[in-house]
């Protein structure tokens, strides 16, 4: 396994990335903007090929690497499903995992230092975002923090797994780099609370002041999402309605971009077919079978998502590859009413 953690000096930042092997996919946690030529030179140097960019929350103290990646690499950003960022590619929520080539993570709710605070588990080791921290917790003071959601987290979700998982941080400011489960029990002082009550209060009274560029970095964290009013203005956006009548039409191939596990959390189109959205460069080029659809059967593509992002991307992708016709569906499965689907 490929496994980097990464350091920004400024924001106190840890970013992880992640692949199975040199020369496949990689994903990138908590990525910062000013970082992004770095981690692309490093992804580059260890020959990967990044398609997920995952942030654990909405973040407060820096700006995130996903737009700069997405935009640069054409990889799928990823939050969890209570986050109110403007349009992230995969929405995510407990239970879940995020899969690349070899690996996988096991996606943990863990609200409290934000109300869309989200943990991943990966085998030995656990990303905790600002949840726990090593010998400290995040604050739970602005962005609907909770302190009695956070002492749920950690102590009914994270303190219950195997002590000797590793604890990797979204921060550190004292020079610490990784923890592990049972050490924090033992020696973190935020933990040493005999009741919820106990914890709140101590949260309560940390008196902390906010990030420096907070009203800047929210603001600007909420608009990373691609403007999809672009490509309706070039008339490559279909409505739920234009769906409807066009999906009988026998020259209309729907494309549906998205992982498994999202298909079969939200059910499929019947007669799309299933290209994973990191597969769609190869499709759409020379002897692709998206290629050979839309211009050896005459098939117009119509791509689709959960939000509209991926598929936002794929038709420039088309068009790039000179296949004018193809179009998406905005704002993905997630904008048509179930009413107006026929899934299988």
């Amino acid at each position: 396994m490929i496994f980097r953690q990464l350091f920004d000096s400024v924001s106190c930042t840890y970013s992880y990335l992640i692949a199975s092997r040199a020369g496949g996919e990689a994903l990138i946690i908590d990525p910062v903007l000013e970082k992004v030529d770095r981690y692309l030179t490093l992804i580059d140097e260890l020959d990967l090929k990044l398609v997920k960019a995952v942030d654990t929350h909405l973040h407060a103290d820096h700006i995130t690497g996903l737009g700069a990646l997405r935009d640069k690499t054409r990889c799928i950003t990823v939050m969890g499903e209570q986050s109110l960022v403007n349009v992230v590619s995969m929405r995510v929520a407990d239970g879940d995992h995020i899969d690349i080539e070899g690996a996988r993570l096991d996606v943990l709710y863990t609200p409290g230092h934000t109300d869309d605070s989200y943990s991943f588990l990966m085998g030995d080791r656990i990303f905790t975002g600002d949840t726990l921290l090593i010998r400290g917790t995040g604050r739970t003071d602005f962005q609907n923090g909770d302190a009695r959601s956070q002492y749920h987290s950690i102590f009914d979700r994270l303190l219950k797994l195997p002590e000797q998982t590793l604890v990797y941080p979204g921060h550190d400011y004292k020079g610490d780099t990784v923890s592990t489960i049972g050490e924090e029990k033992a020696f973190n002082p935020r933990l040493q609370v005999q009741s919820i009550d106990e914890y709140v209060d101590l949260m309560s009274n940390l008196n902390l002041p906010n990030p420096k560029l907070m009203d800047v970095v929210v603001p600007e964290n909420m608009k990373i999402g691609l403007v999809q009013k672009e490509n309706a203005k070039c008339g490559w956006s279909l409505t739920a309605q234009q769906v409807a009548e066009l999906k009988d039409k026998p020259d209309i191939l729907f494309v549906d971009l998205r992982d498994d596990n999202e298909r079969k959390k939200d059910g499929i189109i019947e007669g799309s077919i299933h290209v994973p959205y990191p597969d769609l460069q190869e499709c759409l080029a020379d002897h692709g079978k998206l290629r050979a659809q839309a211009l050896d059967h005459n098939k117009r593509l119509v791509f689709l998502c959960s939000f509209g992002e991926r598929s936002a991307m794929a038709v420039r992708a088309a068009q790039d590859q000179g296949l004018s016709t193809a179009c998406h569906i905005a704002g993905g499965i997630n904008n048509w009413k179930p009413a107006d689907r026929s899934t299988g």
